[in-house]
């Protein structure tokens, strides 16, 4: 991360990716601003947090966000990096029977929580003139699958959103970029997929390893990748 301390944004921090990529920054010194929804579940995750900046904020809602944003500028100066992993899954019907509300949960928890953020993010980079964006997306983003027509169609909003934010910003000194994990072993899916072999899936320290990268400097020449982060499958 070099040798002064920079401030990276993690939103979905208490999750299991975010605990993972929080980790990760800690380790290398960085100075944290973590973002959940509930600020008892946050609390909870990171009970040994130190100087880091706990924000809870609803993704959903612009002003939440931006105030969040505000706070950590306060705090800290700047955001050096933004990792947006906030996201979520549901299997679906096939598309001729995918429930609005279903369609719905899931463009608003990918795509438009990640609008919403670079609302609040973006033009305070460009104003510092330098800044590193990762997002989440997933495999799924790559092709269609039954069953999965909204999911898809989600991820692959936020993977054509990374590529757009890519273009329009790589020319004002920002990175935007985009990894696209398979299955992540986490808790909950060996316990939704018992029959499964996690062996095979993607372990967030992993993942986090990737993200770091694409924030870090040495990743300065990347510009709109999104990169994929299989493990075994």
């Amino acid at each position: 991360m070099g040798t002064t301390k920079e401030t990276v944004m993690i939103t979905g921090a208490a999750g299991h990716l975010g605990r993972a990529v929080a980790a990760t920054f800690r380790a290398r010194g960085a100075q944290l601003v973590l973002v959940g929804r509930d600020r008892a579940q946050l609390q909870r995750a990171f009970e040994d947090s130190g100087e880091a900046l706990l924000v809870a904020a609803d993704l959903l809602d612009a002003d939440q966000v931006a105030r969040g944003t505000a706070e950590a500028v306060a705090k800290f100066g700047r955001i050096h990096a933004l990792c947006h992993l906030a996201g979520g899954f549901r299997m679906g019907d096939a598309v001729h029977r995918t429930a609005d509300e279903d369609w719905r949960f899931l463009m608003d928890v990918n795509a438009r929580t990640l609008v919403n953020v670079a609302q609040a993010v973006v033009p305070h980079m460009i104003g510092q003139g330098s800044g590193r964006i990762v997002t989440v997306g997933a495999s799924a983003a790559q092709k269609g699958a039954a069953h999965m027509g909204a999911y898809c169609a989600a991820k692959s909003a936020v993977l054509r959103l990374t590529e757009s934010m890519s273009a329009e910003l790589k020319h004002k000194g920002l990175n935007v970029n985009c990894v696209l994990p398979t299955i992540i072993d986490t808790v909950d899916n060996r316990a939704a997929m018992p029959e499964a072999d996690p062996a095979r899936w993607v372990a967030p320290e992993a993942l986090a390893e990737v993200i770091a990268f694409l924030a870090s400097d040495a990743a300065r020449a990347i510009h709109g990748a999104a990169i994929p982060v299989s493990g075994l499958a």
